[in-house]
């Protein structure tokens, strides 16, 4: 009885995963077609005001993640309930983020393999001051 009790709590644990937990590919033509089939998606760039100045991608917001208020703004300006998309320049500080807003509640976060040289090398587009 012992065995049968272990594998239906396995299975139990294997079906209690949710959809958006899994981890899926997140570098830019893949992250491109996510962005599509994401009606309410949020974009979060945590880089620096003056990188965010250079191009950034469409609709995202501003919240750096070297700003010591980065958890109190993301949880006043985010909605954890809504698909997030975390980009920086090359990846790190984007899954430092990341790590963070889960930590938050934030449950369906993706972040941007390689970054906005990673996104802009794959000929994706960006949006440019006037």
């Amino acid at each position: 009885m012992k065995p049968l009790t272990l594998l239906l709590a396995f299975v139990l644990s294997l079906t209690a995963c949710s959809r958006e937990e899994v981890k899926t590919d997140d570098r830019p033509p893949a992250i491109a077609a996510w962005i599509k089939s994401q009606p309410e998606l949020q974009v979060l760039d945590v880089r620096t005001k003056e990188e965010f100045a250079t191009g950034h991608l469409d609709k995202a917001k501003l919240i750096p993640w070297t700003d010591k208020d980065f958890s109190e703004r993301a949880k006043k300006e985010l909605d954890p309930a809504k698909p997030l998309l975390v980009y920086c320049r090359s990846g790190r500080r984007s899954a430092e983020a990341s790590a963070q807003l889960a930590k938050l509640g934030f449950k369906n976060i993706r972040s941007l393999d390689g970054g906005i040289l990673a996104w802009t090398k794959e000929g994706q587009p960006l949006v440019k001051p006037k």
